[in-house]
């Protein structure tokens, strides 16, 4: 085990682990780093804890100090300087005529660099951008494109659940989403109630996809025959979160019963991964 600090220089970007170097600190105090950058100013995500060994990649950068005055006092600076900046680049991109959308601008915590993001469709040749950015701040420039998903991670908003992007809230990185999870979860596959304001299928298909798993597995599939308290029958619908099962019954199976996964017993569970069996049939399809 190794002791650690967690460190975040954006407000819900992802966490660095820094050496303590004798420091303690607390949740949310604000912390000067050495980082392969140079110094900056971060924000501690919990206190000194352990961590495995296998979790770090040595050697770990060290913590110079708490912050003091003048140094929150320069990332205020710093803040001031970026909403500047990212006027007057707009500005320039508009004047050039250079198809890009600005997204947010960063300055260094020692003011050696200014680094703009920005989206769009293809390449851009912003060489001139650069020169005009460079001659008016007189420091090092970086201009880095980013995808439809850090966009929004950086922007933030609301979901369609009403809660802020989760990407912008607690999502450290991004994760590969498939179509194959909205299946499994029994989604719409319609694009539009499936994908967020990015435009990229939603993450929490992804973050919620093992506890699906895992319901699906305890949980009998539609065209599985089970045993109830008033016979036997073939599960047309299921309700993962709740547990609940609708269950054709009778001669004709056309009489639903709503019973609880665990008030039956499965006789032959269906696996099936094409069609399902159809209301008559006696046994369900198996591969």
């Amino acid at each position: 085990m190794t002791e650690i600090i967690a460190i975040k220089f954006k407000k819900d970007g992802r966490v660095y682990y820094f050496d303590p170097d004798g420091m303690t600190v607390s949740d949310g105090d604000r912390v000067v780093v050495e980082t392969s950058k140079g110094t900056e100013c971060g924000i501690a995500s919990g206190g000194n804890h352990n961590v495995p060994d296998s979790q770090i990649v040595q050697p770990l950068k060290k913590a110079l100090r708490h912050a003091n005055e003048a140094d929150l006092k320069r990332v205020e600076e710093n803040s001031k300087k970026a909403l500047s900046a990212f006027d007057y680049c707009e500005e320039q991109i508009e004047k050039l005529g250079l198809d890009m959308k600005l997204i947010d601008t960063e300055v260094s915590f020692d003011s050696g660099k200014m680094l703009f993001y920005f989206t769009s469709d293809g390449r851009v040749d912003f060489r001139e951008l650069v020169k005009i950015l460079a001659a008016n701040y007189k420091t090092r420039i970086e201009l880095r494109q980013i995808g439809v998903r850090d966009e929004a991670k950086l922007l933030g908003g609301l979901g369609i659940c009403g809660q802020p992007f989760c990407c912008s809230r607690f999502l450290e990185n991004f994760q590969p989403v498939s179509i194959k999870m909205a299946k499994e979860q029994g989604l719409s596959l319609n694009p539009v109630k499936i994908s967020g304001s990015c435009g990229r299928l939603m993450c929490c298909l992804k973050y919620e996809q093992d506890a699906y798993e895992y319901l699906n597995s305890i949980t009998p599939l539609p065209g599985s025959i089970v045993k109830t308290e008033d016979g036997e029958g073939i599960v047309h619908d299921v309700n993962l979160l709740t547990g609940t099962l609708l269950v054709k019954m009778g001669e004709d199976n056309v009489v639903i019963k709503k019973v609880h996964k665990d008030k039956v017993k499965v006789i032959r569970a269906y696996r099936g991964k094409n069609k399902k069996p159809s209301a008559n049939q006696e046994t369900a399809e198996e591969e």
